[in-house]
């Protein structure tokens, strides 16, 4: 046995190592950074929107091994100022239309630091009671604000789940779907089973039903047309259906969107659920992007007939309604119940488990965000802050009508506009190509967006419609203000012009 000197020698020898969760070092840190994110904010107007890097720029700026030594903060926020930010597509930028924008707040980024200060896993309850019950607790708030029927909430026996990715909420529901029928017909008749979309759905359903087994010739993306707004019409649906019943199919899986992607087409959900309903299906309502506008009392009738779905996905997050046992279908397919996660409340069956409510076992503490988020704005605000994307939306489109070289393409249901220069103001055919006109006057719109990106002064995304190529102006980012719009037009016009007199 040592002697007491050679103890202290030993134990003297650990007092240089790092101290990661240091106090007084995290404050002073953490000071830095947040004044860094809010010098980032008052400036982020100034950079280019779209990133100006070739692929490969930063391998030439970041050291091919991690430092030996120890860096201070101070050097590394230099490194990210001159390194990183270059590489970055600024999503809030007051100029960023492209996709659909991410709105970020003060109470969001604090929640989040919350979440992240806490560092909870919050598998189950027992691993932290506050996690799973306060997720409960605001997923009611949130159906409460969109008038769900009571199926839905917690408090009717429904439920909601906070789920990190669109495809991750998807693929969740198609796998409760899935193991229900199967338990019904046979796990051999996997091969059978048909999911149905439209050709305007969010590719995540394709790829939720390749993961989840399904045959991929399975998958019916069912044509939509400029005649109904490219929304899913029920009578295809069920002339669909018909076809795969009398080829020996099983009818599975509905998805119905309310603002598709491409163009923010509405399926008319209660259509479609009278037909699903006929054939036993699964309905699951992706309302991703305009369900959050549907907190808006003049908004809300888009989800009409939501009460005869299975499932709707909102904003990252998802609920299940009570009828024909839906939350315990999930449960059903996805739990697992290893020696070393048991425990009294799980055993009591009065506790929920999100483990089993979602793909991945660990799980962050994001009802923390969205608490902060309801609670810091209220309901009020929120309604207003969406209302205002909807009007700045309004107004550009007002600019495109007043410009008869423009023409909107889809109709405008919230706050994306889908537009292009008309195939009158091209004329012939543009540059060397030889075309139809249709395929010259996308052609021409795709170089003009190009143009328009590659400036850095906005950010645009586009899509094809129906054949037709169009781009797209998505208001909501947090920052972005009438100023913003009107100067977007006056950049689209610009190029629009340099363009059409070449």
């Amino acid at each position: 046995m040592g002697s007491l000197q050679d103890q202290e020698i030993f134990e003297n020898g650990f007092s240089g190592t790092i101290k990661p969760l240091d106090p007084e070092e995290f404050r002073r840190q953490g000071h830095l950074v947040i004044d860094f994110l809010a010098d980032y904010y008052k400036n982020v107007e100034k950079y280019p929107v779209r990133s100006q890097v070739e692929p490969g720029y930063l391998k030439k700026r970041v050291p091919g091994s991690a430092p030996y030594d120890p860096e201070p903060i101070e050097e590394i926020l230099c490194d990210v100022k001159n390194d990183i930010i270059p590489g970055l597509t600024h999503w809030q930028s007051p100029n960023y239309f492209a996709y659909f924008p991410s709105s970020g707040s003060i109470a969001g980024f604090l929640g989040e630091m919350l979440s992240t200060g806490f560092n909870v896993v919050g598998f189950n309850w027992m691993s932290s009671p506050a996690a799973t019950e306060l997720e409960s607790i605001v997923m009611d708030w949130l159906g409460k604000m969109l008038k769900l029927p009571k199926e839905f909430l917690f408090s009717g026996g429904g439920g909601g789940v906070m789920q990190g990715t669109t495809c991750e909420a998807i693929l969740c529901t198609m796998v409760a779907a899935r193991d229900q029928m199967l338990k019904k017909i046979g796990r051999d008749k996997i091969n059978k089973l048909v999911v149905y979309g439209s050709d305007q759905t969010h590719s995540a359903i394709q790829k939720a039903a390749q993961i989840a087994g399904i045959n991929p010739e399975n998958f019916r993306a069912i044509a939509t047309t400029k005649a109904n707004a490219f929304g899913l019409t029920a009578q295809a649906l069920r002339e669909t259906i018909k076809s795969d019943i009398e080829s020996g199919l099983v009818p599975l899986f509905l998805c119905a969107t309310i603002g598709t992607t491409s163009s923010t087409a509405v399926d008319p959900l209660g259509p479609l659920c009278d037909v699903a309903k006929e054939y036993g299906i699964w309905v699951h309502v992706d309302a991703a992007y305009a369900g959050s506008v549907c907190i808006c009392p003049e908004y809300r009738h888009f989800l009409n007939g939501v009460e005869n779905a299975d499932s709707l996905r909102f904003n990252a997050h998802k609920w299940f309604r009570r009828r024909r046992l839906l939350p315990q279908a999930l449960v059903k397919a996805l739990s697992t119940y290893p020696e070393y996660l048991r425990n009294k409340a799980s055993e009591t069956k009065q506790v929920v488990d999100y483990k089993d409510w979602q793909i991945t076992l660990s799980r962050r503490f994001r009802s923390l965000k969205l608490w902060l988020v309801l609670r810091s704005y209220g309901v009020a605000n929120l309604r207003k802050f969406l209302r205002s994307h909807v009007k700045m939306a309004k107004n550009f489109e007002g600019l495109i009508g007043m410009d008869k070289r423009f023409e909107v393409v889809v109709p405008r249901n919230f706050a994306t506009v889908c537009f292009r220069i008309s195939p009158i103001e091209i004329g012939g055919n543009y540059g060397q190509i030889v075309a139809s006109e249709e395929e010259t006057t996308n052609y021409f719109n795709a170089k003009l967006l190009e143009a328009i990106n590659e400036s850095g002064k906005i950010y645009m995304t586009h899509s094809v419609i129906g054949g037709v190529y169009v781009m797209r102006f998505a208001v909501g980012a947090s920052l972005t203000e009438n100023r913003h719009v009107n100067f977007a037009w006056k950049v689209v016009q610009e190029h629009a012009n340099q363009l059409l007199t070449m």
